[in-house]
């Protein structure tokens, strides 16, 4: 579909002060973007369903950056993967991870590490999560080392296709994997199947240069500049380009997605120890 015909969907499903504002300020306030998020997240559902096809997200999305060219996602070549993310679910439920993470879930997610059987990856990250590490070069930052908690609570399921189940540490890389920017990419990306993770390049794993989305052999640079951010950017990857969790991290994107961003919770097929998590801290503070 032609940019034209996109511009006509967008334009026809606004109120006319969001266009307003735009001609006049040439952006959107904060509110004003959540409002037009709701607005087309809901139009869309009511012609297409709760699960449009790639082709109509397709289509809002290019009229949302044909109508309002100053939104589009730069470091994107359509702008796709938050804006895919905004128009399935709103901003309500687009900004859970990054609001919180910090506040409600890290430090229940670093309580219940500490319950665990001690290891040496499980006590480095405990010290990198609450920032007790000495500047250690090898270390995550504190936001991903909390991320990595996470999995270390929900074990790795060994999958169809395997006998036996994969490591912890292993199953990290197959969600975040370091890359010394002195290194080549290419070799890395051949060597990596087509499920998407970040990428993180640096000179060391505590000072990260960039972060990418990669996936299909493909790097997409994240938005994110923090490890945080990059980790948001990647669950939201899957709906973007309609792809299944990988295996071994089932457990551990199936809680992500049902106990932080409440997707589908009452209807997702979950772990007991999944349930069993998510009890635990929702129930501790009321998150």
């Amino acid at each position: 579909m032609g940019s034209s015909a996109a511009k006509e969907v967008i334009e026809r499903s606004l109120v006319e002060d969001i266009l307003e504002e735009y001609r006049g300020e040439n952006s959107l306030s904060h509110r004003t973007r959540r409002q037009l998020v709701n607005i087309l997240a809901s139009d869309m559902t009511e012609r297409h369903g709760r699960f449009p096809s790639r082709q109509q997200k397709e289509k809002y999305a290019l009229g949302i950056i044909t109508v309002f060219p100053s939104l589009k996602d730069p470091f994107s070549p359509k702008g796709y993967v938050n804006q895919d993310f905004l128009l399935l679910f709103g901003a309500e439920t687009a900004t859970k991870l990054l609001e919180k993470w910090d506040t409600s879930f890290k430090p229940k997610v670093i309580k219940e590490a500490k319950q665990l059987t001690p290891s040496t990856d499980l006590c480095h990250l405990l010290k990198a999560a609450e920032k007790l590490a000495e500047n250690d070069d090898n270390d995550w930052d504190s936001d991903m080392a909390s991320v990595l908690l996470l999995l270390h609570l929900l074990p790795p399921s060994a999958g169809r296709k395997r006998r036996t189940k994969i490591s912890p540490r292993d199953a990290a890389d197959k969600m975040v994997h370091f890359h010394k920017s002195c290194c080549s990419i290419d070799e890395h990306l051949q060597e990596r199947d087509g499920k998407p993770y970040i990428l993180a390049v640096g000179r060391t794993q505590s000072r990260i240069d960039t972060f990418y989305i990669a996936v299909d052999k493909q790097l997409i640079p994240c938005q994110a500049t923090s490890s945080l951010g990059a980790f948001d950017e990647l669950f939201k990857s899957h709906y973007a380009f309609n792809l299944n969790y990988d295996e071994s991290l089932v457990h551990f994107y199936s809680f992500v997605q049902t106990t932080i961003f409440n997707i589908d919770a009452t209807s997702t097929d979950e772990s007991p120890r999944v349930r069993e998590l998510r009890a635990t801290i929702l129930n501790e503070n009321n998150v």
